[in-house]
């Protein structure tokens, strides 16, 4: 079953495995791909469905160091290097789309982060003088919370133009719109905070908006219920990601891409809760063989893959095979040249 076809919208997956999105922190010039992106990528290219890095919609969405963008031309223009590369060796792309909200740093962008409310996450943040308290963010105002919506749905465009097959949006693992879903990142007393149906707004509305400008069958979302990611405070999710799950499959997003391991609770009903395409991405399973046969077990259609897919290129064909996994060296997991990142052996280099 994990190398059966699957029909994900206008798509045709040869195969249920799924390239899980992770930072490489790479976009060394004004937040444009370079060549080497679109040969890292294009290496991957016999996964079913490639989801590329998070890249900002704007610069205020930026939050780490030399993460790529997809609101200018010229970073539209890099990632078309990069989607005609996978295009040309067989695969099929979707970018994320994420927006870091209160993580960040500005000596990584030049401007205070912003965020739901001024709170300050307990965290640490990457910057070029090493690892630095984040600061307190500034609270978008209710016409900066719409523009920000807006800024999604031009992205999202800007990435059908880049020659994307659909984007995803970064609903997950701590940053902005899931900063709008928690208690304590989210103290607003406008119609985005507050009740359980005022803190989805921001997400349902943005994927909305999304699926106006590009068509819903091109728009996914991931979502980590409970998961405490950068400091987050969850203790409703029970009640909120069932409310925002009603809202989002009324929209008709092509896919959920659900990151389990938060709540036992959650992760156990998922499959009744979305009636959509479901991706699962589960961190807590080092064995990539053993999450893929948990999870379509389970229910789930795909089954997203980080770390395995970083050191081995040619993944799927080594999991169909039985062949041994190459080990990613994680200390090069983010910038740097090519050593870590497109140096790592494929099978027709070093036949099993």
């Amino acid at each position: 079953m994990p190398f059966s076809p699957f029909k994900l919208g206008g798509l045709e997956l040869p195969n249920r495995l799924v390239m899980a999105p992770m930072t490489r922190s790479r976009a060394y010039v004004a937040g444009i791909p370079s060549t080497l992106t679109a040969l890292y990528y294009a290496q991957r290219a016999s996964a079913g469905l490639i989801i590329s890095e998070g890249a900002q919609p704007s610069p205020a969405g930026k939050g780490y160091m030399d993460t790529p963008g997809l609101h200018t031309d010229e970073q539209v223009a890099g990632w078309r290097e990069v989607t005609d590369a996978v295009h040309t060796t067989g695969g099929r792309i979707f970018a994320q789309i994420m927006h870091a909200g209160r993580i960040g740093h500005p000596d990584n962008t030049g401007a205070t982060p912003v965020a739901p409310s001024a709170v300050r996450p307990a965290a640490q943040l990457f910057t070029p003088k090493g690892m630095q308290d984040i600061p307190t963010p500034v609270e978008l105002s209710t016409a900066e919370v719409e523009a920000t919506i807006g800024d999604f749905a031009d992205a999202a465009r800007r990435a059908i133009d880049a020659g994307f097959d659909g984007v995803e949006l970064h609903g997950a693992n701590g940053y902005l719109i899931q900063q709008f879903l928690s208690q304590n990142a989210n103290l607003r007393e406008d119609r985005f905070g507050g009740s359980v149906e005022n803190r989805i707004r921001f997400a349902v509305e943005t994927a909305r908006a999304v699926a106006d400008a590009i068509g819903a069958h091109r728009v996914g979302i991931r979502l980590s219920p409970a998961t405490g990611s950068q400091d987050l405070v969850e203790e409703d999710a029970h009640e909120v990601y069932p409310a925002l799950l009603s809202e989002l499959s009324e929209i008709g997003l092509v896919y959920l891409h659900h990151l389990a391991g938060g709540s036992v609770e959650l992760d156990g009903r998922i499959r009744s809760l979305w009636p959509h395409a479901l991706v699962v991405n589960d961190p807590t399973k080092s064995d990539p063989s053993a999450a893929v046969a948990h999870w379509l077990g389970q229910g789930a259609d795909l089954v997203a893959l980080g770390r395995s897919f970083i050191a081995n290129p040619d993944l799927p064909v080594r999991l169909r095979l039985g062949a041994p996994l190459n080990e990613a060296d994680l200390s090069k997991s983010f910038g740097g040249d090519h050593t870590g990142y497109t140096d790592y052996p494929t099978l027709a280099l070093h036949p099993a």
